[in-house]
């Protein structure tokens, strides 16, 4: 398990240094387009195993608008494009299966919440990775979370005593928890150092407790969608780790709230 967990980062820590560093900005951008495809797909396999095919290929593909404007342009069609998650699932439950009518309401919340919960954080990174230095914004924030998430693992599988929030997530201690806070917060530090872009400030630790204290409520909130639905892991792509979903819960969590920073920060 140990092994594995560290082949898989060997492995992918070069490869998003690359995306974030030399690589032309379109690769990284299609990258987080497949990494919100197999998201979605999780997520799907998780709340909704049984979803029409139909449906499924088409949210996927209305998934691709949403990267596309963002990346490209024009920003005029970023909402239209986003309004068709509402739009073309009425449309299938009202022509195409008027068997399954009664749950319209159900069937549409799955999918929007699939949008909001995975694609619409993820596409924030393209925002993000626009403003001065933000492929460094962006570095940061996964050390910040990654290192929460690993500090985390190990804290409470060698110190872990107190359950931190049995009812959703049995295997969570408070140990674990200030093992991720402690070890989100020191990786903030020597980053900002690092990236010139940052720079060592007292909002910029501000803003590394919290991103390690949202980090942790984003896996929180994915092992409630997987206990409510008895699943363990969210895939088996990632060695060691599970599934994307299980890999970047916290991010989902913690993206909108660099961007807020960004925006308030950086103006």
């Amino acid at each position: 398990m140990h092994l594995k967990r560290w082949l898989t980062a060997l492995i992918a820590i070069p490869l998003i240094l690359f995306l974030m560093g030399p690589a032309p900005r379109w690769a990284f951008h299609h990258f987080l387009f497949l990494v919100s495809i197999l998201g979605l797909l999780e997520y799907y396999r998780m709340t909704w195993p049984d979803i029409p095919i139909s449906l499924k290929i088409i949210s996927l593909a209305l998934a691709y608008p949403l990267f596309y404007f963002i990346s490209r342009g024009p920003f005029v069609m970023i909402l239209p494009s986003a309004s068709l998650w509402v739009i073309t699932p009425m449309l299938l439950y009202l022509f195409a299966y008027p068997t399954h009518r009664a749950r319209a309401s159900e069937g549409i919340g799955t999918m929007l919440l699939g949008f909001f919960y995975v694609c619409l954080p993820l596409s924030l990174l393209l925002f993000i990775d626009r403003y001065p230095g933000g492929n460094q914004w962006i570095i940061f924030l996964l050390c910040v979370v990654f290192s929460s998430d690993t500090g985390g693992y190990y804290a409470g599988r060698f110190f872990g005593r107190h359950k931190l929030y049995p009812a959703v997530s049995p295997g969570k201690t408070w140990e674990g928890a200030l093992g991720a806070f402690l070890a989100g917060l020191w990786a903030a530090l020597i980053v900002a150092r690092i990236l010139p872009s940052i720079g060592l400030s007292m909002s910029i630790i501000v803003l590394a407790a919290f991103l390690s204290v949202l980090s942790q409520i984003g896996d929180l909130a994915e092992s409630m969608i997987k206990r409510n639905h008895g699943v363990k892991d969210s895939g088996r792509i990632l060695p060691g780790h599970g599934g994307i979903l299980d890999r970047i819960d916290g991010l989902l969590f913690t993206i909108p709230a660099l961007y807020f920073f960004l925006a308030w920060y950086l103006p």
